[in-house]
């Protein structure tokens, strides 16, 4: 499905004082381990879908990448929202995070990563030119450049 394109410069204006960046991927070590890979990667999209339906949980946006290494990035209200889904019995992760812990940490078949940043608006600049609605802009707000926000330098410390 194509996406549409805005032509020219955007900017994220998300209208918060901090946003939490949350990626978070896996790697198939032994790739020709299948079943060990697929039931692993099988367990992001029903997490998806469950922040999809729960606003709450406070993920903004998120955008995936697949290869031998798959790469989620997303957004967060902060990292309590974050924490909190990680550990709430009733959604979608803390039992496949135990699952993966019990069975398959230490195989070397199926790595997975995490990395989080809480980051001040007034500290990042994000940046699209001929780009459809994307990253940090998708979660939060896409706004032309205009007065003000011309240069990197206007851009940060907004």
């Amino acid at each position: 499905m194509a996406q549409q394109v805005f032509p020219g410069r955007f900017i994220a204006s998300p209208e918060r004082a901090d946003v939490t960046v949350f990626l978070i991927g896996m790697r198939a070590n032994r790739w020709w381990q299948l079943g060990r890979v697929m039931r692993t990667a099988s367990k992001m999209p029903p997490m998806l879908r469950h922040l999809a339906t729960h606003e709450d949980a406070g993920m903004l946006g998120a955008h995936s990448w697949f290869g031998r290494t798959t790469i989620l990035l997303s957004y967060w209200e902060s990292p309590e929202h974050l924490q909190r889904f990680a550990a709430d019995r009733d959604a979608p992760h803390l039992q496949p995070w135990r699952d993966f812990m019990r069975t398959l940490q230490g195989s070397g078949s199926v790595g997975v990563w995490h990395e989080t940043y809480q980051v001040p608006v007034t500290d990042l600049e994000a940046v699209y030119v001929d780009m459809p609605m994307f990253g940090l802009a998708a979660a939060t707000a896409h706004a032309p450049v205009g007065p003000g926000t011309k240069t990197a330098r206007q851009r940060l410390g907004r």
